[in-house]
């Protein structure tokens, strides 16, 4: 499921997801809320180049941790916080 058990970035990048609001300025496109972030403002947020961000953040979506929403050409990108909870449950059994 996990290419490592473990990143410390993603686990920052879900981090920060949790309350967009408080960790990104209003986008010019889009609500946080319910669009998301894109991933240019992670990577700023972050202090990381962009590819480095969109590798995990797309890591993150094709797990299914995150949703994305294209908002005219930019991919915005939240969390699910059902599917978080699922992983959180399959770990806390003992995988």
């Amino acid at each position: 499921m996990l290419r490592t058990p473990t990143s410390e970035l993603r686990l920052e990048i879900l981090e920060v997801l949790k309350d967009p609001v408080a960790h990104f300025p209003p986008g010019r496109q889009g609500d946080l809320l319910e669009d998301g972030v894109t991933c240019e403002a992670v990577a700023a947020r972050l202090g990381l180049r962009r590819e480095v961000a969109a590798t995990h953040l797309g890591l993150l979506a094709d797990l299914g941790l995150l949703r994305t929403r294209r908002v005219r050409r930019a991919v915005h990108y939240r969390r699910d916080e059902v599917r978080i909870a699922e992983v959180a449950r399959m770990f806390e059994k003992g995988w």
